[in-house]
């Protein structure tokens, strides 16, 4: 009697599996960079069209550019088969997830850190959080999708519909919680970086993967083009978070610990986010391959646009900056529990 064939074991790729060694590598490199330049440092900074830093710009465009050609805006077509899904991610990540983050960061920040920093700098320490909380993930939820055996159709549409909102709903969530927390608000300089960073790349996204898969073929466009891409994106993250980290060296050095105190909120808001969204998903009896990315998608963040608004609204080295590449780094181990956790209690 023939043997069952095993599955092979879903894996994730290598640069994604080992991302928070590349970003600490990125921390210690940037650090040691902004350490011994200096002043030096202030060159780059102020290459800054409208309080957009232009080297920034480009490197966090060549990052989003790749995820928003995955998008598939004629999935959107199939919605109304199975709503419920769509409906708890909506919830959760637009009239939930900003306003449990701004709560966890100002029950840290301006309370139980009270003592270590300034009320100035607990606004911008919130200011971060919100502005990272307020951003859905767009692009690695199909690597936590795929390695929990969800149904990528299903985790596409929910991509799909939170790019759309981020259009009309980053703004105005942003701006009011912004304004709970007493920090001004440059709308101008918010719709410049949505324009920049969202409507831009995904524009030219839509067009180029429409275009490409009419003369070379949707197989072609997955199995050749795409992978091609990944490099361009990964390069540009590592130099993003090089000069980051260049530009927060000394604010780092003189306060080694900060990493820890950001690290410890963004990891209670996505352990609580993620829960939330489970055993809401299942109280709706929704099907597991469909649950398990909607707590995906709710869990994780779209860390390269918070760093783009970030820097935008605040600079390059304030802390609303280095709340959102903190994100970036606590966010691989953190989702690899949970995935471990979704693929442990299927139902």
């Amino acid at each position: 009697m023939a043997q069952p064939t095993q599955q092979p074991k879903k894996q994730i790729a290598f640069f994604e599996k080992y991302l928070t060694i590349w970003v600490i590598l990125c921390i210690v490199g940037g650090t040691l960079i902004g350490y011994l330049a200096g002043d030096q440092m202030e060159v780059l900074s102020r290459m800054e069209v409208y309080q957009v830093n232009i080297p920034i710009a480009i490197l966090i465009w060549l990052m989003i550019y790749p995820m928003m050609l995955q998008i598939d805006f004629t999935s959107l077509k199939r919605i109304g088969r199975k709503p419920t899904g769509i409906v708890l991610t909506v919830i959760v990540n637009w009239l939930v997830k900003p306003f449990t983050m701004a709560f966890f960061a100002w029950l840290f920040f301006s309370n139980l850190y009270s003592a270590f920093i300034t009320p100035e700098q607990a606004g911008e320490y919130i200011a971060g959080a919100i502005i990272l909380g307020a951003a859905p993930c767009t692009a690695m939820v199909f690597v936590w999708s795929y390695l929990s055996d969800g149904d990528p159709n299903y985790t596409l549409m929910q991509v799909s519909v939170n790019d759309l909102i981020i259009l009309v709903a980053f703004v105005p969530i942003v701006g009011l919680l912004l304004g709970i927390t007493n920090v001004t608000v440059p709308y101008d300089t918010l719709f410049l970086s949505i324009v920049i960073y969202v409507v831009v790349p995904l524009v030219a996204g839509f067009l180029t993967s429409r275009a490409l898969i009419k003369s070379k073929g949707e197989a072609w466009f997955t199995r050749e083009f795409l992978p091609r891409l990944k490099p361009m994106s990964v390069l540009a993250l590592l130099l993003t978070l090089i000069l980051l980290f260049a530009f927060q060296g000394v604010n780092i050095l003189s306060n080694p610990l900060i990493i820890l105190f950001i690290a410890i909120p963004l990891i209670l808001q996505t352990y609580f986010i993620f829960f939330l969204t489970w055993y809401s998903g299942r109280k709706l009896k929704l099907g597991y391959a469909v649950c398990a990315p909607a707590a995906m998608v709710g869990a994780s963040n779209f860390f390269e646009l918070a760093v783009a608004v970030s820097i935008a609204l605040f600079g390059l080295d304030s802390p609303a900056a280095l709340v959102c590449v903190v994100g970036v780094l606590v966010e691989v181990p953190i989702m690899l529990s949970l995935v471990a956790y979704a693929n442990k209690n299927k139902f």
